[in-house]
């Protein structure tokens, strides 16, 4: 992980992305006040137990957001891509709040760090901030429901598949580099069920699989 000082070339490629969601205005008191940084592949951003005194914002690349149960055993929440930020970590309130998720990341990703004070006194001075954080509320809150939808009413084989092009999309390509036990862990399930999964999507004409990576041949 780096943190990139800010200048006119940040500003200039914030503005870039975030022209069509903020005002100029604010896009600059988001550069005076936030802190870019840049994340490899598979790095945690964000663990639980964390305290965080910051709401992230997704610059480039993407994040994969985890909970795990009393056991230690992880299940994927949701993704989030360009111009998300994290449902689980939008408090207002100035205290830091011990994190309940885990952030990790898909690919090369850039972060933009947001002190939670200033998160709060933007709900109140610009209109295209308040519209951004309910509405990612909103879109953060079906995401979870869809998640526990399926974990109560799909079956694995629909799980998997639906998985995997929510990964491809958010990677933007359909290979996707993963171990059979990385998939089996990130759904709460084994190895060995992943692994008779995967081969019959293949034999379906859905996927093609390999060593550490599946390719989405239907969408």
């Amino acid at each position: 992980m780096s943190v990139i000082p800010f200048d006119i070339s940040c500003y200039n490629h914030l503005l870039e992305r975030f022209q069509n969601i903020f005002e100029e205005e604010l896009i600059n008191e988001i550069c005076h006040n936030g802190q870019l940084r840049n994340y490899g592949p598979d790095e945690v951003v964000v663990d639980i137990g964390d305290l965080v005194d910051f709401l992230p914002l997704i610059v480039s690349g993407s994040l994969k957001i985890l909970t795990e149960d009393d056991e230690g055993k992880e299940l994927l929440l949701y993704y989030l891509e360009l111009g998300d930020t994290c449902g689980v970590t939008l408090n207002t309130s100035n205290k830091a709040t011990k994190s309940k998720i885990r952030a990790i990341t898909e690919n090369q990703t850039e972060l933009l760090f947001l002190p939670k004070s200033k998160v709060e006194d933007w709900m109140g001075d610009y209109k295209s901030w308040r519209d951004f954080i309910l509405e990612t509320y909103n879109y953060r809150m079906n995401e979870m429901l869809e998640a526990i939808d399926s974990l109560a009413f799909h079956n694995m084989e629909e799980r998997v598949y639906k998985y995997l092009r929510d990964k491809a999309m958010v990677t933007g390509c359909q290979e996707i580099n993963a171990t059979h036990l990385q998939i089996a862990n990130d759904l709460h399930s084994s190895r060995v069920v992943i692994s008779r999964i995967l081969s019959k999507l293949e034999k379906e004409g859905l996927i093609k699989h390999g060593r550490n990576k599946v390719e989405i041949v239907k969408m």
